[in-house]
Protein backbone atom coordinates (compact mmCIF):
# COMPACT_ATOMS: atom_id res chain seq x y z
CA UNK A 1 0.00 0.00 0.00
CA UNK A 2 1.41 3.58 -0.68
CA UNK A 3 -0.90 5.12 1.56
CA UNK A 4 -4.32 6.75 2.55
CA UNK A 5 -5.38 9.39 0.19
CA UNK A 6 -8.25 11.82 1.16
CA UNK A 7 -10.21 13.72 -1.60
CA UNK A 8 -12.12 17.41 -0.52
CA UNK A 9 -14.61 18.14 -3.37
CA UNK A 10 -16.48 21.89 -3.93
CA UNK A 11 -18.76 22.69 -6.96
CA UNK A 12 -21.03 20.71 -9.43
CA UNK A 13 -21.53 16.89 -10.56
CA UNK A 14 -18.62 17.44 -12.75
CA UNK A 15 -16.19 18.13 -10.07
CA UNK A 16 -17.47 15.26 -7.96
CA UNK A 17 -17.11 12.91 -10.59
CA UNK A 18 -13.41 14.06 -11.33
CA UNK A 19 -13.04 13.02 -8.01
CA UNK A 20 -14.60 9.40 -8.61
CA UNK A 21 -12.02 9.16 -11.15
CA UNK A 22 -9.07 10.12 -8.96
CA UNK A 23 -9.86 7.88 -6.42
CA UNK A 24 -10.30 5.23 -8.64
CA UNK A 25 -6.59 6.28 -10.23
CA UNK A 26 -5.35 5.97 -6.69
CA UNK A 27 -6.49 2.90 -5.91
CA UNK A 28 -5.04 1.19 -8.86
CA UNK A 29 -1.81 2.28 -7.08
CA UNK A 30 -2.13 0.90 -3.70
CA UNK A 31 -3.67 4.09 -2.09
CA UNK A 32 -6.71 3.66 -0.06
CA UNK A 33 -9.32 6.14 0.74
CA UNK A 34 -9.81 7.68 4.35
CA UNK A 35 -12.08 9.70 6.13
CA UNK A 36 -9.17 10.94 8.95
CA UNK A 37 -6.90 13.64 8.03
CA UNK A 38 -4.62 12.78 10.63
CA UNK A 39 -4.12 9.40 8.83
CA UNK A 40 -3.82 10.49 5.33
CA UNK A 41 -0.61 10.82 3.56
CA UNK A 42 -2.47 12.55 0.66
CA UNK A 43 -4.99 15.28 0.50
CA UNK A 44 -6.51 16.62 -2.32
CA UNK A 45 -8.80 19.58 -2.91
CA UNK A 46 -10.63 19.50 -5.66
CA UNK A 47 -11.57 22.83 -5.89
CA UNK A 48 -13.91 25.17 -7.77
CA UNK A 49 -14.21 28.89 -9.01
CA UNK A 50 -17.35 29.13 -10.87
CA UNK A 51 -18.57 30.15 -7.81
CA UNK A 52 -17.72 32.86 -4.49
CA UNK A 53 -18.90 30.95 -1.98
CA UNK A 54 -16.95 27.64 -3.23
CA UNK A 55 -13.97 29.95 -4.22
CA UNK A 56 -13.87 31.12 -0.81
CA UNK A 57 -14.54 27.66 0.65
CA UNK A 58 -11.71 25.85 -0.95
CA UNK A 59 -9.34 28.23 -0.42
CA UNK A 60 -10.09 28.46 3.47
CA UNK A 61 -9.91 24.87 4.03
CA UNK A 62 -6.64 24.50 1.89
CA UNK A 63 -5.02 27.55 4.67
CA UNK A 64 -6.75 25.09 7.54
CA UNK A 65 -4.49 22.04 6.36
CA UNK A 66 -1.36 23.80 7.51
CA UNK A 67 -1.10 22.38 10.91
CA UNK A 68 -1.70 18.98 9.55
CA UNK A 69 1.31 19.56 7.39
CA UNK A 70 3.72 20.75 10.09
CA UNK A 71 2.97 17.77 12.39
CA UNK A 72 3.42 15.31 9.52
CA UNK A 73 6.16 16.70 7.29
CA UNK A 74 5.83 14.06 4.90
CA UNK A 75 1.98 14.40 4.02
CA UNK A 76 1.51 15.71 0.90
CA UNK A 77 -0.84 18.66 -0.13
CA UNK A 78 -2.50 18.71 -3.75
CA UNK A 79 -4.75 21.43 -5.13
CA UNK A 80 -6.32 20.24 -8.23
CA UNK A 81 -9.78 21.71 -10.54
CA UNK A 82 -10.66 25.51 -11.36
CA UNK A 83 -8.81 27.34 -8.86
CA UNK A 84 -5.65 24.91 -9.31
CA UNK A 85 -5.63 26.01 -13.15
CA UNK A 86 -7.03 30.07 -12.51
CA UNK A 87 -4.19 30.63 -9.69
CA UNK A 88 -1.14 27.79 -10.82
CA UNK A 89 1.74 28.58 -8.82
CA UNK A 90 0.51 31.58 -7.02
CA UNK A 91 -0.99 28.71 -4.59
CA UNK A 92 2.33 27.94 -4.11
CA UNK A 93 3.20 31.39 -2.84
CA UNK A 94 0.68 32.05 -0.87
CA UNK A 95 0.21 28.81 0.60
CA UNK A 96 3.72 27.12 0.55
CA UNK A 97 2.50 23.86 2.52
CA UNK A 98 0.74 22.83 -0.25
CA UNK A 99 3.03 20.23 -2.45
CA UNK A 100 1.03 20.13 -6.19
CA UNK A 101 -1.09 21.81 -8.12
CA UNK A 102 -2.98 20.18 -10.93
CA UNK A 103 -4.64 21.92 -13.56
CA UNK A 104 -7.92 20.92 -14.94
CA UNK A 105 -6.59 19.00 -17.92
CA UNK A 106 -4.04 16.86 -16.13
CA UNK A 107 -6.19 15.06 -13.07
CA UNK A 108 -5.16 12.12 -14.56
CA UNK A 109 -1.10 12.95 -14.24
CA UNK A 110 -2.15 12.89 -10.05
CA UNK A 111 -0.30 8.96 -9.48
CA UNK A 112 2.91 10.93 -11.92
CA UNK A 113 2.67 14.06 -9.62
CA UNK A 114 2.88 12.42 -6.40
CA UNK A 115 5.63 10.22 -7.57
CA UNK A 116 7.83 13.62 -9.05
CA UNK A 117 7.10 15.30 -5.57
CA UNK A 118 8.15 12.44 -3.55
CA UNK A 119 11.32 12.23 -5.45
CA UNK A 120 12.11 15.93 -5.29
CA UNK A 121 12.15 18.43 -3.12
CA UNK A 122 10.17 21.20 -4.93
CA UNK A 123 6.58 21.42 -5.74
CA UNK A 124 4.75 20.45 -8.61
CA UNK A 125 2.63 21.89 -10.92
CA UNK A 126 0.84 21.71 -14.25
CA UNK A 127 -1.61 23.95 -15.80
CA UNK A 128 -0.84 23.16 -19.04
CA UNK A 129 -3.66 22.48 -21.75
CA UNK A 130 -3.91 20.24 -24.19
CA UNK A 131 -5.50 19.79 -27.57
CA UNK A 132 -7.55 16.00 -25.59
CA UNK A 133 -7.96 15.66 -22.00
CA UNK A 134 -6.91 12.01 -21.00
CA UNK A 135 -8.84 12.24 -17.66
CA UNK A 136 -12.51 12.49 -19.63
CA UNK A 137 -11.71 8.38 -20.70
CA UNK A 138 -11.63 7.37 -17.21
CA UNK A 139 -14.21 5.37 -15.91
CA UNK A 140 -14.57 5.28 -12.23
CA UNK A 141 -14.43 2.53 -9.81
CA UNK A 142 -17.78 1.21 -9.01
CA UNK A 143 -16.75 1.17 -5.38
CA UNK A 144 -16.16 5.05 -5.96
CA UNK A 145 -19.51 5.87 -7.26
CA UNK A 146 -22.16 7.03 -5.04
CA UNK A 147 -24.99 6.07 -5.76
CA UNK A 148 -23.60 3.21 -7.68
CA UNK A 149 -27.14 2.72 -9.90
CA UNK A 150 -26.29 6.13 -10.85
CA UNK A 151 -23.05 6.98 -13.77
CA UNK A 152 -22.00 9.85 -14.40
CA UNK A 153 -20.00 10.66 -17.77
CA UNK A 154 -18.23 13.27 -19.36
CA UNK A 155 -19.19 13.69 -22.46
CA UNK A 156 -17.72 17.24 -23.04
CA UNK A 157 -15.18 19.50 -21.21
CA UNK A 158 -14.96 23.37 -21.38
CA UNK A 159 -16.94 26.32 -23.12
CA UNK A 160 -16.66 28.26 -26.28
CA UNK A 161 -19.67 30.84 -25.55
CA UNK A 162 -17.55 33.10 -23.05
CA UNK A 163 -20.51 34.60 -20.93
CA UNK A 164 -19.09 38.21 -19.95
CA UNK A 165 -19.50 37.03 -16.14
CA UNK A 166 -18.44 32.93 -16.41
CA UNK A 167 -14.85 32.30 -15.51
CA UNK A 168 -15.33 28.37 -17.16
CA UNK A 169 -13.65 29.09 -20.26
CA UNK A 170 -10.76 30.07 -18.47
CA UNK A 171 -10.27 27.48 -16.19
CA UNK A 172 -11.42 24.92 -18.09
CA UNK A 173 -10.48 25.79 -21.94
CA UNK A 174 -12.42 25.50 -25.20
CA UNK A 175 -14.86 22.88 -25.84
CA UNK A 176 -13.67 19.25 -26.36
CA UNK A 177 -15.87 16.65 -27.02
CA UNK A 178 -15.07 12.63 -26.38
CA UNK A 179 -15.63 10.25 -29.48
CA UNK A 180 -19.27 8.95 -29.45
CA UNK A 181 -18.18 5.49 -29.50
CA UNK A 182 -16.34 5.56 -26.03
CA UNK A 183 -19.31 7.41 -24.53
CA UNK A 184 -21.86 4.64 -25.82
CA UNK A 185 -19.40 1.93 -24.47
CA UNK A 186 -18.90 3.60 -20.87
CA UNK A 187 -22.74 3.31 -21.13
CA UNK A 188 -22.99 -0.40 -21.67
CA UNK A 189 -20.41 -1.07 -19.29
CA UNK A 190 -22.45 1.00 -16.71
CA UNK A 191 -25.22 -1.21 -17.68
CA UNK A 192 -23.96 -4.46 -17.27
CA UNK A 193 -22.24 -3.53 -13.86
CA UNK A 194 -25.94 -2.86 -12.76
CA UNK A 195 -26.34 0.89 -13.38
CA UNK A 196 -29.78 2.70 -14.01
CA UNK A 197 -29.54 5.63 -14.50
CA UNK A 198 -26.82 7.45 -17.00
CA UNK A 199 -26.37 10.93 -16.24
CA UNK A 200 -24.29 12.86 -19.29
CA UNK A 201 -22.48 15.72 -17.91
CA UNK A 202 -20.73 19.14 -19.70
CA UNK A 203 -20.10 22.65 -19.64
CA UNK A 204 -22.54 22.77 -22.94
CA UNK A 205 -23.47 19.03 -23.62
CA UNK A 206 -26.16 20.48 -26.10
CA UNK A 207 -22.95 21.82 -28.06
CA UNK A 208 -21.32 17.84 -27.94
CA UNK A 209 -19.69 17.35 -31.40
CA UNK A 210 -17.75 13.44 -31.06
CA UNK A 211 -18.60 12.48 -34.38
CA UNK A 212 -22.22 12.62 -33.77
CA UNK A 213 -24.89 15.24 -32.57
CA UNK A 214 -26.11 14.86 -29.00
CA UNK A 215 -29.69 13.89 -30.08
CA UNK A 216 -27.87 11.15 -31.58
CA UNK A 217 -25.79 10.47 -29.16
CA UNK A 218 -28.98 10.51 -26.85
CA UNK A 219 -30.88 7.66 -29.03
CA UNK A 220 -27.76 5.12 -28.95
CA UNK A 221 -27.77 5.64 -25.02
CA UNK A 222 -31.75 4.91 -25.03
CA UNK A 223 -31.08 1.97 -27.37
CA UNK A 224 -28.80 0.42 -24.36
CA UNK A 225 -30.93 -2.64 -22.39
CA UNK A 226 -30.89 -2.20 -18.13
CA UNK A 227 -30.53 1.52 -18.55
CA UNK A 228 -33.93 2.71 -17.54
CA UNK A 229 -33.46 6.67 -17.17
CA UNK A 230 -31.50 9.43 -18.92
CA UNK A 231 -30.44 13.11 -17.66
CA UNK A 232 -27.83 15.65 -18.90
CA UNK A 233 -26.45 18.94 -17.61
CA UNK A 234 -25.81 21.72 -18.23
CA UNK A 235 -27.86 23.11 -21.67
CA UNK A 236 -27.41 26.76 -23.32
CA UNK A 237 -30.56 28.16 -24.44
CA UNK A 238 -28.68 29.00 -27.91
CA UNK A 239 -28.02 25.39 -28.47
CA UNK A 240 -31.39 23.66 -27.81
CA UNK A 241 -32.39 22.62 -31.36
CA UNK A 242 -35.86 20.90 -32.07
CA UNK A 243 -34.04 17.48 -32.49
CA UNK A 244 -33.18 17.89 -29.43
CA UNK A 245 -36.03 18.66 -28.07
CA UNK A 246 -38.05 16.50 -29.76
CA UNK A 247 -36.08 13.61 -28.07
CA UNK A 248 -38.09 14.61 -24.90
CA UNK A 249 -41.01 13.68 -27.09
CA UNK A 250 -39.95 10.12 -27.82
CA UNK A 251 -36.74 8.67 -26.24
CA UNK A 252 -38.89 6.72 -23.10
CA UNK A 253 -36.08 6.63 -21.27
CA UNK A 254 -34.80 10.38 -21.73
CA UNK A 255 -36.59 12.05 -18.02
CA UNK A 256 -38.95 14.74 -18.30
CA UNK A 257 -36.90 17.03 -16.45
CA UNK A 258 -34.03 20.26 -17.83
CA UNK A 259 -32.32 22.45 -16.43
CA UNK A 260 -32.15 25.54 -18.52
CA UNK A 261 -30.17 28.46 -17.35
CA UNK A 262 -31.37 32.24 -18.15
CA UNK A 263 -29.83 34.06 -15.96
CA UNK A 264 -31.74 37.35 -16.43
CA UNK A 265 -35.09 38.22 -17.78
CA UNK A 266 -33.97 41.34 -18.91
CA UNK A 267 -32.91 41.08 -22.90
CA UNK A 268 -30.45 44.67 -22.16
CA UNK A 269 -28.84 42.72 -19.24
CA UNK A 270 -28.58 39.38 -21.01
CA UNK A 271 -26.28 41.13 -24.26
CA UNK A 272 -24.65 42.29 -21.34
CA UNK A 273 -23.89 39.06 -20.16
CA UNK A 274 -23.14 37.81 -23.86
CA UNK A 275 -25.75 35.41 -23.65
CA UNK A 276 -26.60 35.58 -27.45
CA UNK A 277 -30.55 34.77 -26.91
CA UNK A 278 -33.08 36.62 -25.40
CA UNK A 279 -36.19 36.94 -23.54
CA UNK A 280 -38.36 36.09 -25.98
CA UNK A 281 -36.36 33.12 -27.68
CA UNK A 282 -36.22 31.76 -24.26
CA UNK A 283 -39.50 31.40 -23.31
CA UNK A 284 -40.69 29.94 -27.12
CA UNK A 285 -38.00 27.32 -25.74
CA UNK A 286 -40.12 26.44 -23.16
CA UNK A 287 -43.08 26.69 -24.53
CA UNK A 288 -41.70 23.59 -27.28
CA UNK A 289 -40.35 22.20 -24.71
CA UNK A 290 -44.14 21.50 -23.44
CA UNK A 291 -45.42 21.06 -26.34
CA UNK A 292 -43.04 17.85 -26.93
CA UNK A 293 -43.34 16.59 -23.13
CA UNK A 294 -46.25 18.06 -21.39
CA UNK A 295 -45.43 17.30 -18.28
CA UNK A 296 -41.69 18.23 -18.39
CA UNK A 297 -40.15 19.89 -15.74
CA UNK A 298 -37.89 22.96 -15.27
CA UNK A 299 -35.04 24.06 -13.39
CA UNK A 300 -32.37 26.99 -14.05
CA UNK A 301 -29.62 29.02 -13.54
CA UNK A 302 -30.02 33.00 -12.29
CA UNK A 303 -28.07 36.18 -10.94
CA UNK A 304 -29.10 39.29 -9.72
CA UNK A 305 -27.45 42.17 -9.32
CA UNK A 306 -25.15 42.00 -12.74
CA UNK A 307 -24.00 45.37 -13.39
CA UNK A 308 -26.23 47.40 -15.32
CA UNK A 309 -29.65 45.81 -13.67
CA UNK A 310 -31.42 48.15 -12.91
CA UNK A 311 -35.32 48.64 -11.01
CA UNK A 312 -37.07 47.46 -14.46
CA UNK A 313 -34.58 44.44 -15.30
CA UNK A 314 -34.77 42.81 -12.14
CA UNK A 315 -38.57 43.16 -12.67
CA UNK A 316 -38.34 41.38 -15.80
CA UNK A 317 -36.61 38.63 -14.32
CA UNK A 318 -39.83 38.49 -11.47
CA UNK A 319 -41.65 38.09 -14.18
CA UNK A 320 -40.32 35.55 -16.17
CA UNK A 321 -39.93 33.21 -12.76
CA UNK A 322 -43.31 33.71 -12.63
CA UNK A 323 -44.55 32.97 -15.93
CA UNK A 324 -41.99 29.74 -16.35
CA UNK A 325 -43.27 28.10 -12.94
CA UNK A 326 -39.79 26.70 -12.12
CA UNK A 327 -39.91 23.71 -10.55
CA UNK A 328 -36.14 24.68 -9.03
CA UNK A 329 -34.16 27.83 -8.95
CA UNK A 330 -30.16 27.88 -8.37
CA UNK A 331 -30.25 31.80 -7.58
CA UNK A 332 -27.00 33.92 -6.68
CA UNK A 333 -26.01 37.39 -6.77
CA UNK A 334 -23.68 38.79 -8.91
CA UNK A 335 -19.51 38.48 -8.13
CA UNK A 336 -16.75 39.66 -10.19
CA UNK A 337 -14.94 36.83 -11.50
CA UNK A 338 -11.34 38.39 -11.89
CA UNK A 339 -10.20 37.69 -15.51
CA UNK A 340 -13.92 37.77 -17.07
CA UNK A 341 -15.35 40.87 -19.25
CA UNK A 342 -17.66 41.78 -16.88
CA UNK A 343 -15.08 42.17 -14.30
CA UNK A 344 -14.24 44.95 -16.40
CA UNK A 345 -18.08 46.45 -15.95
CA UNK A 346 -18.66 49.03 -12.92
CA UNK A 347 -20.65 47.09 -9.64
CA UNK A 348 -23.63 49.19 -9.98
CA UNK A 349 -25.64 47.46 -7.94
CA UNK A 350 -24.89 47.89 -4.23
CA UNK A 351 -24.29 44.69 -2.34
CA UNK A 352 -27.51 45.23 0.43
CA UNK A 353 -29.79 45.75 -2.68
CA UNK A 354 -28.36 42.86 -4.41
CA UNK A 355 -28.92 40.75 -1.03
CA UNK A 356 -32.76 42.15 -0.88
CA UNK A 357 -33.38 41.05 -4.39
CA UNK A 358 -32.13 37.57 -3.70
CA UNK A 359 -34.36 37.41 -0.95
CA UNK A 360 -37.39 38.62 -2.96
CA UNK A 361 -36.74 36.26 -5.96
CA UNK A 362 -35.68 33.57 -3.67
CA UNK A 363 -39.47 33.78 -1.90
CA UNK A 364 -41.48 33.76 -4.96
CA UNK A 365 -39.84 30.65 -6.04
CA UNK A 366 -40.33 29.21 -2.74
CA UNK A 367 -43.63 29.80 -3.31
CA UNK A 368 -44.19 28.55 -6.80
CA UNK A 369 -42.30 25.21 -5.69
CA UNK A 370 -44.70 24.44 -2.78
CA UNK A 371 -47.38 25.20 -5.44
CA UNK A 372 -46.08 22.73 -7.69
CA UNK A 373 -45.52 20.31 -5.22
CA UNK A 374 -48.42 20.65 -3.73
CA UNK A 375 -50.77 19.83 -7.19
CA UNK A 376 -48.65 16.41 -7.30
CA UNK A 377 -50.43 15.36 -3.92
CA UNK A 378 -52.77 11.78 -4.93
CA UNK A 379 -50.67 11.03 -7.47
CA UNK A 380 -48.53 8.07 -7.87
CA UNK A 381 -45.02 8.33 -9.63
CA UNK A 382 -41.96 6.10 -10.37
CA UNK A 383 -39.17 7.13 -7.48
CA UNK A 384 -35.40 5.74 -8.30
CA UNK A 385 -34.57 5.68 -4.65
CA UNK A 386 -30.91 6.61 -3.84
CA UNK A 387 -30.25 6.37 0.05
CA UNK A 388 -31.56 6.38 3.39
CA UNK A 389 -33.16 9.66 4.83
CA UNK A 390 -30.64 11.83 7.00
CA UNK A 391 -33.52 12.97 9.14
CA UNK A 392 -35.50 9.48 9.55
CA UNK A 393 -33.68 6.15 9.54
CA UNK A 394 -36.76 4.45 9.06
CA UNK A 395 -36.66 6.02 5.72
CA UNK A 396 -35.41 6.40 2.13
CA UNK A 397 -35.55 8.91 -0.44
CA UNK A 398 -35.07 8.82 -4.46
CA UNK A 399 -36.16 11.04 -7.24
CA UNK A 400 -38.94 11.45 -10.02
CA UNK A 401 -37.94 11.39 -13.43
CA UNK A 402 -38.99 15.11 -12.86
CA UNK A 403 -36.29 15.30 -10.25
CA UNK A 404 -38.12 16.02 -7.46
CA UNK A 405 -36.76 14.38 -4.10
CA UNK A 406 -39.59 11.65 -2.50
CA UNK A 407 -38.93 10.30 1.40
CA UNK A 408 -41.26 7.81 2.31
CA UNK A 409 -41.08 4.87 4.98
CA UNK A 410 -39.27 1.81 3.47
CA UNK A 411 -36.59 -0.96 4.10
CA UNK A 412 -32.88 -0.75 2.94
CA UNK A 413 -33.33 -2.97 0.37
CA UNK A 414 -35.27 -0.82 -2.15
CA UNK A 415 -31.92 1.24 -2.80
CA UNK A 416 -30.88 1.06 -6.33
CA UNK A 417 -34.65 -0.07 -6.96
CA UNK A 418 -37.56 2.14 -9.16
CA UNK A 419 -41.03 1.78 -7.21
CA UNK A 420 -43.99 3.61 -7.38
CA UNK A 421 -44.55 6.13 -4.35
CA UNK A 422 -47.57 7.89 -4.21
CA UNK A 423 -47.27 11.46 -2.94
CA UNK A 424 -49.32 11.70 0.33
CA UNK A 425 -47.67 15.31 1.40
CA UNK A 426 -46.07 18.20 0.19
CA UNK A 427 -43.13 19.77 1.64
CA UNK A 428 -40.92 23.16 0.67
CA UNK A 429 -38.55 21.30 -1.26
CA UNK A 430 -39.65 17.63 -1.20
CA UNK A 431 -42.63 15.62 -1.40
CA UNK A 432 -43.37 12.64 1.30
CA UNK A 433 -45.23 9.65 -0.15
CA UNK A 434 -46.07 5.45 1.13
CA UNK A 435 -45.32 2.99 -1.77
CA UNK A 436 -46.91 -0.74 -1.62
CA UNK A 437 -43.92 -2.47 -1.68
CA UNK A 438 -43.13 -1.61 1.90
CA UNK A 439 -44.37 -4.87 4.03
CA UNK A 440 -44.64 -3.73 7.40
CA UNK A 441 -42.67 -5.77 9.68
CA UNK A 442 -39.97 -6.61 7.17
CA UNK A 443 -36.03 -6.99 8.35
CA UNK A 444 -34.20 -4.03 7.20
CA UNK A 445 -31.34 -5.01 5.51
CA UNK A 446 -27.93 -3.45 5.29
CA UNK A 447 -27.52 -0.13 3.29
CA UNK A 448 -26.01 -1.08 0.13
CA UNK A 449 -23.38 1.51 -0.79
Amino acid sequence: MKGYVKIFTYGCQMNDLDSQKMYSILSREGWEPTESLKEADLIILNTCSVRQKAYEKALSNIGRLRPYKKRKPSLIIAVTGCIAQQKGSDIISRMPHVDIVLGTHQLHRICTAVEEKREENGPVVDTRFGECIPSLKIVPHQAFMVPTHRAYINIMQGCNNYCSYCIVPYVRGREISRDHFGIVEEARRHADSGVREIFLLGQNVNSYSGGISFPELLRCINDIGGIERIRFTTSHPKDMSDDLIACFGSLEKLCNHIHLPFQSGSDRVLRLMNRQYTRETYLELIEKLRQARPDIAFSADVIVGFPGEDDEAYRQTLELIREVRFDLLYSFRYSIRPGTEAASLEDSVAPEEKSLRLRELQSVQRAITLEINRSRVGLTYPVLVDGVSVRNAEQVYGRTTQNTIVNFTGPHRLIGRTVDVRITRANPNSLTGETAEYEPGHTRLPIQV
